[in-house]
């Protein structure tokens, strides 16, 4: 088949070329921020995380232009939400990721890498879940009401349990990592496995160090909270590659932010209920869609900026004087006997 030909294959709606630009984009991005700007490990301080966010939401913003540019001002206004929308129900991610990295003692040096990991891991399951959403959606219209119910369902759920903490220690998933996998409780530098001696043979046996197990534990945190995520931008657009690529630069946006976010993430308590709002917002505007007809874009991007904009004043205002939280750091370990794998 011709090349011209091949780029050209509409793929989920769009030209296989629009999707190959994107991916080259992100390729790029991952490829600079591990093999350039993060060649060395080293800790990425609260100033180096601003400006990388600072970076990422300025490429967001382009990639906005460009999207207006090829498909219009009604799309670009969907994207921008969308991205919105990701980006600010992912704060609460960044809350349980800081809560994973202080039940297994990771120090910030090392932080870094496994959130690089886990943005793969993303990558992948955001564009599986989107890919059969719109997949769903296209052959059952019904499909959104229960979009619509869940966010409705959640909103209300994150509003009357906003205090509650996830139970890191008896997580299912840990308990059957640890089953599947020889554990230790020490780190070996940035290395995810390690080998050691078996207690009763002696013999050099792999181990998964903290690290592994954070990552793991990062990655379905991600699965939980795309659950929430991917049927909130379905209330926004169903155009599959609105959805993936605004998912992709909010999380991309965030895991830079990351470092600055979590020690001053006690400043945000309030912002929950913002964000419960705006779930709450999103599953009845699918109702009022299904029923009524389409809200403008703009429309949707005002109510949502204008509800996170006063979740984050208010959020401010009532923590003005409260003291920030200090993440521990443990010290790096090596297990006894143990060498890099």
């Amino acid at each position: 088949m011709d090349l011209a030909l091949l780029v050209a294959t509409p793929v989920m709606g769009k030209p296989a070329w629009m999707w190959l630009f994107f991916l080259g984009i992100v390729l790029t991005i991952l490829v600079l921020d591990l093999g350039v700007l993060h060649r060395k490990q080293r800790e990425i301080g609260v100033r180096e995380s601003m400006l990388l966010s600072a970076g990422y939401m300025g490429l967001a913003g382009l990639f906005g232009l460009y999207v207006l540019w090829q498909m219009g001002g009604n799309a670009a206004a969907e994207f921008y939400t969308g991205y919105l929308v990701e980006w600010s129900l992912s704060l609460d991610n960044v809350f349980v990721i800081s809560l994973i990295f202080t039940y297994f003692h990771i120090p910030r040096i090392y932080q870094h890498r496994v959130l690089f990991w886990g943005i793969i891991g993303v990558i992948v399951m955001r564009g599986t879940m989107i890919f059969l959403g719109a997949a769903l959606v296209r052959e059952f219209d019904w499909v959104m009401y229960l979009f619509g119910a869940f966010l409705l369902l959640t909103g209300v759920k994150l509003l009357v349990s906003v205090d509650s903490q996830p139970d890191i220690a008896n997580n299912p998933v840990l308990k059957i990592t640890r089953r599947l996998f020889r554990v230790t409780d020490q780190l070996d530098g940035n290395h995810f496995f390690t080998k050691a001696a078996h207690p009763r043979t002696g013999q050099l046996v792999s181990y998964a160090t903290p690290l592994f197990m954070a990552l793991v534990m990062i990655e379905f945190v991600d699965l939980v909270f795309a659950v929430d995520s991917v049927p909130a931008i379905f209330a926004i657009t169903d155009d599959p590659f609105i959805i993936y690529t605004s998912n992709i630069f909010a999380v991309l946006g965030l895991r830079s932010l990351y470092f600055a976010l979590a020690a001053m993430i006690h400043r945000f308590h309030y912002l929950k209920y913002a964000l419960a709002l705006v779930l709450i917002f999103i599953g009845g505007k699918i109702f009022y869609t299904q029923i009524w007809g389409k809200l403008p874009p703009v429309i949707s991007l005002s109510v949502t900026f204008g509800i996170l904009a006063a979740g984050v004043a208010y959020s401010l205002y009532r923590t003005s004087r409260e003291p920030a939280v200090v993440q521990d750091d443990a010290p790096d370990a090596l297990p006894a006997g143990g060498r890099t794998q």
